[in-house]
């Protein structure tokens, strides 16, 4: 990767309505325009039905966008003939990419045996399909579930020796913490490229929720915005993506290895930030397919 122009990457999740059917092809092809390094989508509620959902949305965008695309796999909720057959299904999309995650618990949905970590199934795809480019997770402000930081940093530890070729983080507001939290890493030996996962907060809805249940620090630069354009739509949504376009000019600048936004399946502030700062960026893929 070369440090002087880190990647740029989305997220995207598969549509559960008609209407977002629809509007999510129309992001995609938004979204293609920016020349991503790659596009994540992720699983929907229902992680049973991933052939129907996640690889069926990643095919579109790796063979008819021709973007390189990454489907993510929830550990807890796959047994190994699964992945066996999603692996498969993988290779006929020509996708030899995938983010493994442990998966966020939902009590009513069953979970599998066989991978208790987002680890073990890292250790599977590795065994079965070495060729593979395998994500993982991170938190730079610690997992909910860890019981300190050092815990947390060898847990990571062992998804990189299980065969984790680069590191994706949950979203984050202040900086400093994301540094500090590579550092550690670098101390733990874990030399993959980490890349920062940014949303930039552009509603109300959006971002009382995220106060509400969001573990990650809120800095009081942010929380001022709120406080202030909380009932100025406009100006809200300015501010929030001024603060974003701030926090990631200062990550590229010491250092971050890309940028993975998470889009809510909507481009418009993407294409906004492509526009403000994308010469910071790669201008095409660097991730093979």
């Amino acid at each position: 990767m070369n440090v002087n122009h880190p990647s740029l990457s989305f997220e995207v999740f598969p549509p559960n309505t008609a209407a977002g059917t629809a509007n999510i092809k129309e992001t995609l092809d938004r979204l293609q325009a920016l020349n991503p390094n790659f596009i994540s989508v992720t699983c929907s509620n229902n992680k049973s039905n991933i052939e129907e959902t996640t690889l069926k949305l990643a095919g579109y965008i790796n063979n008819t966008l021709k973007v390189p695309a990454i489907a993510h796999l929830p550990a807890a909720y796959l047994n190994t003939q699964q992945v066996t057959r999603i692996l498969t299904e993988l290779d006929s999309l020509h996708i030899h990419q995938l983010l493994a995650l442990r998966g966020d618990i939902i009590p009513e949905v069953p979970r599998k045996d066989d991978f208790k970590y987002a680890s073990d199934l890292i250790r599977f795809v590795h065994a079965q399909k070495p060729g593979f480019k395998i994500s993982g997770a991170c938190y730079p402000e610690i997992h909910p579930e860890s019981p300190d930081l050092v815990s947390d940093i060898r847990y990571l530890k062992q998804k990189v020796d299980a065969g984790c070729n680069q590191l994706i983080t949950q979203l984050f507001f202040d900086n400093d913490r994301f540094f500090t939290f590579k550092e550690n890493c670098a101390l733990a030996g874990i030399k993959v490229p980490i890349i920062a996962g940014i949303m930039p907060i552009t509603n109300r809805k959006q971002a009382l929720r995220l106060i509400k249940t969001t573990s990650a620090h809120l800095p009081k630069k942010f929380l001022a915005i709120f406080d202030k354009y909380e009932h100025d739509p406009a100006s809200l949504r300015t501010a929030g993506l001024a603060y974003a376009v701030d926090q990631i000019v200062d990550l590229i600048t010491r250092g971050a290895a890309g940028i993975h936004l998470y889009t809510m399946n909507h481009a418009e502030t993407a294409i906004n930030i492509q526009n403000t700062i994308g010469s910071l960026f790669n201008s095409s893929a660097q991730l093979n397919n």
